[in-house]
């Protein structure tokens, strides 16, 4: 059996929300789009299968265009499992696209909580727009909590503006992901009050399903040659019309159906800790160097919460780590700090500073672009 999809733009939210609830019904199945986004190669089905509730269409930040199909039992358990990990139901502040799972996950989370969620304008985001639908959430006796999700851009925007960090502040939990978060902005959030549960997952995942390292619900993690795999009732059914691309990523362990991430990861006392994308690796000089961890070490140096790490050949040694920022460090400093945790092949050849630093419209950078600026 099969349900028609109906492709949706995104630019009013509230469109997408009562389309989310038609699907999660049992009506039509949803896909968001964005308006001007480039399009796939190959259009959208008419219809999908009865069990697929939303397509989200995802080309990551390298890689090609995908359709991740998921189902209401998917959705709605992410939410569920979400909800008792956070303390309860609430209300929500929108301040993601819902072309993206992580601004799909508010309203469903929204829907399931039978709460308004306070949408913060679609286009730049801006701290005092924040603040303004922080101050429209209102609770209700069945959710009296307040949430919202953000990615660490984002914050930072938010934490530079006074009257919005009150206004995070006020929040029982303000979710952070779609990339890693820098410690230094995540203390900083937590020093002004901020209660941040940093988190992890993808489309294939329904979203978040891992809260500060620690996997929620029945969601398990386990780490197989050095690749993080995922398991729980979140997972989606595939990717729509591609069954290659489906097995490969998804496969049977144990008895249960794992995704395979793609990440580089470890598990230390049920603690998940995600170490980069095990395609992101330069061999420089015979080495392996992890772009990922090199990248996790620049942030750590003051004003580098933004900075990317990309990759540029080198005559000399074959490829090499290189720094994209948009505020200026000394070379050298950036060099000492990485070498010693990662040794010499690991240590950036230079730093290119740019006025801005590309980003997606996730919130995520864009790493094609930045590549191309660190080798023009």
């Amino acid at each position: 059996m099969t349900r028609p999809l109906v492709a949706t733009g995104t630019s009013d939210p509230s469109v997408v929300l009562r389309g989310l609830e038609a699907a999660l019904a049992g009506g039509p199945a949803l896909l968001p789009v964005a308006e001007g986004a480039p399009a796939l190669p190959t259009p959208a089905p008419a219809a999908v299968p009865q069990r697929v509730a939303l397509v989200v269409e995802t080309s990551g930040s390298t890689g090609t265009g995908k359709r991740v199909a998921l189902s209401s039992e998917a959705l709605l358990a992410g939410a569920a499992a979400a909800d008792a990990a956070l303390g309860g139901p609430g209300g929500w502040v929108l301040a993601l696209p819902t072309h993206y799972i992580a601004g799909l996950n508010v309203l469903t989370r929204s829907i399931a909580a039978g709460t308004a969620p306070v949408v913060v304008p679609p286009g730049h985001f801006d701290a005092g727009t924040f603040a303004d639908a922080a101050d429209r959430l209102v609770t209700g006796p069945g959710a009296p909590r307040r949430y919202t999700s953000l990615v660490p851009v984002q914050l930072a925007r938010v934490l530079d503006d006074p009257r919005a960090t009150r206004a995070l502040a006020a929040f029982d939990a303000v979710l952070v992901g779609g990339q890693a978060t820098p410690a230094p902005l995540r203390q900083r959030a937590l020093d002004a009050g901020v209660r941040v549960v940093t988190t992890y997952g993808a489309s294939e995942t329904s979203g978040g399903c891992v809260y500060d390292g620690v996997p929620f619900g029945t969601v398990r993690a386990e780490v197989v040659d050095g690749e993080l795999f995922l398991a729980g009732p979140m997972l989606a059914e595939g990717y729509l019309d591609d069954d290659q691309r489906t097995a490969a990523a998804f496969t049977e362990r144990d008895g249960l159906r794992w995704y395979r991430t793609g990440d580089a990861a470890e598990v230390r006392d049920g603690v998940v800790r995600v170490l980069g994308r095990l395609d992101d690796v330069v061999i420089s000089g015979g080495e392996k160097v992890p772009l990922g961890q090199v990248e996790r070490l620049v942030r750590e140096l003051p004003g580098q919460d933004a900075a990317v790490v990309t990759r540029r050949a080198s005559g000399e040694w074959g490829e090499v780590p290189v720094v994209v920022t948009a505020r200026t460090i000394d070379l050298e400093i950036v060099r000492a700090h990485v070498g010693a945790a990662l040794g010499r092949a690991a240590r950036p050849a230079a730093v290119v500073v740019v006025s801005e630093i590309p980003m997606l419209a996730s919130g995520k950078p864009d790493r094609r672009a930045i590549q191309d600026m660190a080798v023009s």
